[in-house]
């Protein structure tokens, strides 16, 4: 490429509809022959569950909303107002004033529960979107690093945050950004000036990881002050990922707020997609006797996982596992709630399970007075055993006195 100004036009062209799902969609290579091998060669190839994605809507929003706001940024370099904008920085760094002339508001968030897939999303959407790790341009001679993915500090150090972006920079480009800064012992109002110039010159977009982080430290609102200043001064676009909990933190303030517009997701439902993404991974199958899913299998792990995809994949990999290593060689609901109960037990806590099967998975609520279906009061009856109990010496259907009494949920196996 001869001219900085036609940048954009090294950009892959954007993709949508079924091109897009199949340009983002990871299905590693199975062969049902390996479930003859060893286990110690099952056990390694058990791994390629983590490789698996399954696009899913959250991921095409994700793709559009990076790629466009990559083109923005890119659309910058080389104007006119970028070249002003770097004798100002300039005049940042020697004499410490602050005018920032390229401007805009390009920064917003990617908000969703952890364990949704927000992280691999924007690492297959980057894939897809820069397919040239760096850009060179002849006229003026520069490389342009498409995207810089750097993670907020634990303590919102801004300064921290600041030497990251330069490391990662040198990373790409071999420079020595990251030693000068540490060499002229460069203070924050330095380094911002620095990271200005070198985003203007090499960077289209910076990707802030685990932006929580300033929710629970006392440095949060300067840390965002100071990608604001960085949005002003470089005119890159700035996407913050982190937890629903940063949404407190950007709802606390009005000019917060209005840099945190983007995407928010939840947990999902147990919609076709779910499900769909079940079966793909239950194909994914390593040890000796090979079991189709069933609905109730598909319940269970929904109930089990709370809708949380990287779950349900944890859930089939040690279930994999603790079943090769025991000697049973089956994928069925004893070895889904064998590693349930063993290897997700730090989990059980922000997972309530409505349905138990098998061995119980939940404690179930105690309650001061119980009505049974034929409205009489059961002061005793805290357990299944004791409705167990009332149901025989009184001849009542379990069932019926089970759903009259707490939520029950009967599932297909």
């Amino acid at each position: 490429m001869k001219n900085l100004s036609d940048i954009i036009n090294v950009l892959p062209r954007m993709k949508s509809g079924d091109d897009l799902i199949a340009a983002l969609e990871v299905l590693p290579e199975y062969n049902p022959e390996i479930c003859n091998t060893d286990a110690s060669v099952r056990l390694m190839a058990l791994s390629d569950l983590y490789r698996v994605y399954i696009p899913s809507q959250m991921s095409l929003e994700i793709y559009s909303k990076l790629y466009l706001a990559l083109l923005r940024s890119m659309q910058k370099k080389g104007t006119k107002l970028a070249v002003q904008q770097q004798n100002q920085n300039y005049r940042v760094i020697m004499q410490q004033e602050y005018n920032g002339i390229m401007g805009g508001s390009d920064s917003f968030t990617i908000i969703g529960a952890s364990g949704i897939g927000k992280s691999s999303a924007i690492s297959r959407a980057i894939n897809l979107i820069t397919e040239n790790r760096v850009i060179e341009a002849e006229n003026p001679y520069t490389n342009v690093v498409p995207c810089v993915i750097v993670q907020c500090p634990f303590d919102s150090s801004v300064k921290g945050l600041l030497l990251e972006i330069l490391r990662k920079v040198d990373e790409v480009l071999d420079s020595k950004y990251y030693q000068n800064a540490l060499r002229a012992r460069a203070t924050t109002d330095m380094l911002i000036g620095s990271v200005s110039q070198v985003a203007l010159n090499h960077i289209g977009m910076l990707v802030v990881d685990e932006i929580q982080n300033v929710a629970n430290s006392k440095n949060g609102k300067s840390l965002i002050g100071a990608l604001t200043q960085l949005i002003n001064n470089s005119g890159i676009s700035i996407c913050m990922v982190g937890t629903p909990e940063s949404s407190r933190f950007f709802e606390s303030a009005m000019q917060l707020a209005r840099r945190s517009v983007g995407l928010q997701y939840t947990t999902m439902s147990n919609d076709k997609y779910f499900q769909e993404f079940c079966k793909v991974m239950f194909r994914y199958q390593y040890v000796k006797q090979k079991t189709e899913i069933t609905d109730g299998i598909l319940a269970w792990l929904y109930e089990h996982s709370a809708g949380i995809t990287s779950v349900v994949v944890a859930l089939i990999h040690d279930a994999q596992e603790i079943a090769i290593l025991n000697g049973k060689e089956i994928l069925n609901l004893e070895s889904l709630n064998e590693a349930y109960q063993k290897r997700l037990s730090l989990l059980h806590g922000y997972i309530q399970p409505s349905v138990s099967l098998g061995k119980q998975t939940s404690k179930i609520k105690r309650k001061a007075i119980v009505h049974t279906a034929e409205n009489e009061t059961l002061d005793d009856c805290v357990s299944i055993a004791d409705f167990v109990t009332k149901a025989k010496n009184e001849n009542i259907d379990i069932v019926q006195l089970l759903k009259s009494n707490m939520p029950v949920v009967e599932v297909a196996v």
